[in-house]
């Protein structure tokens, strides 16, 4: 997720500041070629949306299957469109069924609304498949500012993490993370092997993470839209009457889907800066991890928000696009590729990919640890919890992406950039369709003391 604070450069400094950044970075090879393949025996979900005429609510059927790599006696899924911004503004996810096998399990929902249990009828020892069984009920807020809502004058919907979540972590078990009282990112999930279908009125367009895998007609006027994904950890749907402009660039696949009731910018505007991000994330990162790619203008948000293959933007002014792009982009290496605990550890995701944006768009200036308020240094490693005590997503901003940022951009100075850059390349590589931790970091960097010295000193990694 981004922020307007993060966003604004001129065009025509944008111009020089990506000739400068061809000089400043040393292109990575291609990493896409030394990159483990998604683990075997990954969870695979299977999703269907129905949507309503009118694009309030969908009914939905999820099946999951996994195998636990320790006993497991119950069944976690988070509910995410139950989280308190979501709620307000009239978004709500219900589990309206459960089975494994033969047997109806009623699902137990936790003090938060986000976090429901489905109890086993015996434990399941590691190593066992189990298979889950799922109904649901999405209600979409109108003209929601959230990454689940709709907009009934333009006739657009969409959502993100709007389905029950499996919350298994191999190696840690069921993740119960509490839902916070902030915009911002708290789901954690293993990449799974998924199939979407997405069944909406004839004439309405549907773009959502995964790539292409059809249509069906399963009544009069009903088109049913298929998607599918190799490994991707979450989801993103839009649907309604948008205009999709699709143009491959890089080797991927881009479409972006622009309300029919207009646009500051159009679809093409945005491939353009999505293929500019795409060059200078590569350069950087290594290759872009997926073979699709899926972005959605938004006019109620405010911002920007990331999914494994797909983006949410919003409607922005054209000088603040570059910006905007080039950190939601860096999602799809920063949570996408490497997954965190986005409750536990955001600065995992949010410090790494406003680093990657800064040197995307030039913009490494703009995070200096002297600019850090005295009251939110060191604190960069908190917690969302945390953030959310403080009820004030400015300071959240300041505290992760911003100070996180910048003691990164910091010690890449410091240490020189192709060591600091061959460390991170590495820490994706070894870490990729997995869920990193701080400890993981810190093991990349471990031949970059710059780089340990100055995320202790921001409090991203604790002291020695």
């Amino acid at each position: 997720m981004t922020t307007t604070r993060i966003r604004a450069v001129g065009l025509g400094a944008l111009l020089v500041t990506l000739l400068a950044a061809c000089t400043a970075t040393v292109p990575a090879p291609d990493a896409a070629e030394d990159r483990p393949a998604p683990p075997a025996d990954r969870p695979v979900v299977d999703v269907a949306f129905d949507m309503a005429p009118d694009l309030a609510s969908a009914t939905g059927i999820e099946t999951v299957r996994f195998t636990p790599d320790r006993q497991v006696c119950e069944l976690v899924f988070r509910t995410w469109p139950n989280k308190p911004t979501a709620t307000r503004d009239g978004s709500a996810l219900e589990i309206t069924g459960a089975r494994v096998g033969d047997t109806a399990l009623a699902p137990q929902v936790a003090p938060d609304p986000t976090l429901v249990t489905l109890s086993l009828p015996a434990c399941v020892p590691a190593g066992t498949p189990v298979t889950a069984d799922l109904t649901f009920r999405l209600t979409l807020g109108p003209d929601s500012g959230e990454r689940v809502g709709y907009a009934p004058a333009a006739g657009t919907a969409w959502f993100g993490t709007a389905f029950p979540l499996l919350a298994w972590v191999r190696g840690e078990g069921w993740v119960r993370d509490g839902a916070v009282d902030l915009y911002g990112e708290t789901a954690t999930s293993e990449d799974a092997a998924l199939t979407l279908a997405v069944t909406a009125a004839e004439g309405q367009e549907v773009v959502a993470t995964g790539s292409a895998a059809g249509t069906a007609t399963p009544a009069p006027g009903r088109v049913t839209h298929r998607f599918t994904a190799e490994a991707v950890r979450d989801a993103a749907v839009s649907v309604g009457a948008y205009d999709v402009t699709t143009r491959e660039v890089r080797g991927v696949r881009v479409h972006v889907a622009t309300p029919r009731a207009g646009s500051r910018a159009t679809g093409d505007e945005w491939i353009d800066e999505l293929d500019l991000a795409l060059e200078r994330h590569g350069a950087l990162l290594g290759a872009y991890p997926y073979p699709d790619l899926t972005a959605t203008v938004v006019p109620t948000q405010s911002d920007g928000v990331e999914f494994p293959m797909a983006l949410q933007f919003a409607d922005d002014r054209r000088a603040e696009i570059p910006g905007l792009v080039a950190h939601e982009l860096a999602h799809q290496w920063f949570y996408s590729l490497v997954g965190n605990d986005q409750a536990t550890d955001p600065w995992l995701d949010e410090s790494f990919a406003t680093w990657a944006q800064a040197l995307a768009t030039g913009q490494e200036d703009r995070y200096r640890l002297d600019r850090v308020p005295r009251g939110l240094r060191g604190r960069t490693g908190e917690p969302m919890e945390y953030w959310a005590r403080t009820g004030d997503f400015t300071r959240y901003v300041r505290g992760v992406y911003d100070q996180g940022a910048a003691a990164l951009l910091d010690a890449r100075r410091r240490a020189g950039a192709d060591r600091f850059d061959a460390a991170v390349r590495g820490y994706l590589r070894d870490h990729a369709h997995g869920v990193a931790g701080p400890a993981d970091v810190a093991a990349a960097f471990r031949d970059v003391p710059e780089a340990l010295e100055a995320l202790r000193d921001v409090g991203a990694l604790p002291a020695d």
